[in-house]
């Protein structure tokens, strides 16, 4: 099922979860870093991956699209619901960074990034 554009976020957003959907992109907008950048978010893979333009530069010269962040709920009955993962751009991979029952702690985590894992 693909989603309409936001018209609050101008995100484009594909998945399951209108909920969530909303409370990932309400969450973003109040990014330390980037703020005004336009995250995109789109299911793939069971999880909600986030991407955005590199305003820094440091992975992509160019300023193109990098991923940031990934949330995936954890299987049914598990101890904590939701995993949260930052992209490692050297290796390409996935690197676990927090479980959370809640995804608003995982997305706090997101929004605050004081040590710039999510924006490098």
């Amino acid at each position: 099922m693909t989603y309409p554009a936001d018209s609050a976020a101008g995100a484009r957003i594909t998945g399951p979860g209108e909920l969530v959907r909303r409370r990932i992109l309400r969450s973003l907008e109040k990014r330390s870093r980037y703020r005004y950048v336009r995250p995109e978010v789109s299911w793939r893979d069971g999880g909600w991956q986030v991407s955005s333009p590199c305003c820094s530069r440091n992975v992509d010269a160019d300023g193109g699209v990098i991923d940031i962040a990934r949330l995936e709920p954890a299987e049914p009955g598990g101890l904590a619901p939701w995993r949260l993962y930052a992209r490692d751009h050297q290796t390409g991979q996935w690197v676990w960074q927090a479980s959370a029952a809640r995804i608003d702690e995982l997305l706090a985590l997101v929004v605050d990034d004081a040590h710039r894992v999510f924006s490098p």
